[in-house]
């Protein structure tokens, strides 16, 4: 075998050339790009401010035992440094296997996995029959349209404060079963109508957007397909399940994992509901809060961690949820 070598650097002729570390290649990125990432700096910048640091934060808090009594604060002219120390896992063994765990955390968890089915589940199913009724040719659909538009449009704060009269012991719901001779739940008092309460409202203020979603991708699905499928014999439900349910399979995927994500941090609804009135009917996110905020002395730490097991959740459910999806495509595609 005859080697090629290079007289003047000694090496052979068509060895590859060492490749550049990681500073180099970064310097020679930014020299062929810097007008890219001098764009990208200043969002870079305004998400480290209100993304990045918080979440750092928060996670160092997790560690601590911090509360509004051992936090730096000032009052008056006067600064108190803080006096919180390093506690390490022990806010998260206390919330998850601690002697209160099931009052302070599983409780909650539970029921934040139930709300959160149930409203997206009512979500789905209402705005896909909204969706399906408003693809049909009929008079005066651009009216209905907007008419069941309008609670998306509204502003949460707005809704949820109308619902809250109406649910109110004097309110017009209760006014109207007792015209008909009705038993009048306690909705904003009673465990069990507190949740149902809760649902209804979110359900209200979530099946606009899920039936604008499916909407579109109804009308983004071939006609010539429902053509073939009435052709072939198939009838209504069968054009349903084996052309519209499949035809919204990537639109039906997307929105779902939002309202997932949505509704398990739903905030506005319970609390603007309920305040700090009904202990059995907050979800996490509002629980968080509570003890943050809610409560004497105001414990930051635990607040923190309640945060961080959030995201945690969220996070292993969405890689769960987009592996699920990957191989029930790649079935389908066999």
């Amino acid at each position: 075998m005859t080697v090629a070598i290079d007289r003047a650097t000694g090496k052979r002729v068509g060895d590859r050339g060492s490749r550049p570390g990681p500073f180099q290649r970064l310097k020679r990125g930014y020299q062929k790009y810097w007008y890219a990432y001098a764009m990208i700096a200043p969002v870079v910048v305004v998400l480290g401010g209100l993304v990045l640091y918080p979440l750092v934060r928060g996670l160092y808090l997790t560690l601590t035992d911090a509360n509004s009594l051992n936090s730096a604060r000032t009052i008056g002219v006067n600064h108190i440094d803080a006096t919180y120390k390093f506690i390490g896992f022990d806010n998260y063994k206390d919330i998850l296997w601690g002697p209160t765990s099931y009052d302070r955390f599983w409780s909650h968890f539970i029921w934040t996995i139930v709300w959160t089915a149930l409203c997206v589940a009512l979500h789905y199913c209402i705005g896909l029959g909204l969706a399906l009724l408003l693809n049909q040719k009929m008079r005066g659909r651009t009216f209905y349209r907007l008419l069941l538009v309008l609670p998306w449009a509204v502003p949460t704060f707005v809704t949820v404060f109308g619902w809250r009269f109406m649910l109110a012991d004097g309110g017009v719901i209760n006014t109207m079963l007792d015209a008909v001779h009705l038993p009048s739940p306690l909705w904003l008092e009673d465990t069990f109508w507190q949740r149902f309460a809760a649902i209804m409202v979110n359900t209200w203020c979530g099946v606009p957007f899920m039936m604008v979603s499916l909407l579109g991708g109804l009308q983004s699905i071939d006609a010539t397909l429902y053509e073939a499928a009435e052709m072939d014999g198939a009838n209504a439900w069968q054009r349903f399940r084996f052309v519209t349910l499949p035809g919204l399979r990537s639109v039906s995927s997307t929105v779902v994992l939002l309202g997932i994500i949505w509704t398990f941090n739903q905030f506005a609804v319970i609390f603007l509901l309920f305040g700090n009135t009904a202990p059995d009917a907050q979800i996490l996110v509002t629980w968080a809060y509570y003890l943050g905020f809610g409560q004497q002395p105001r414990d930051f730490a635990q607040s923190a961690a309640y945060g961080m097991l959030l995201l945690a959740i969220l996070i292993v459910f969405t890689s769960f949820y987009r592996r699920w999806l990957n191989r029930n495509d790649q079935q389908l595609a066999i």
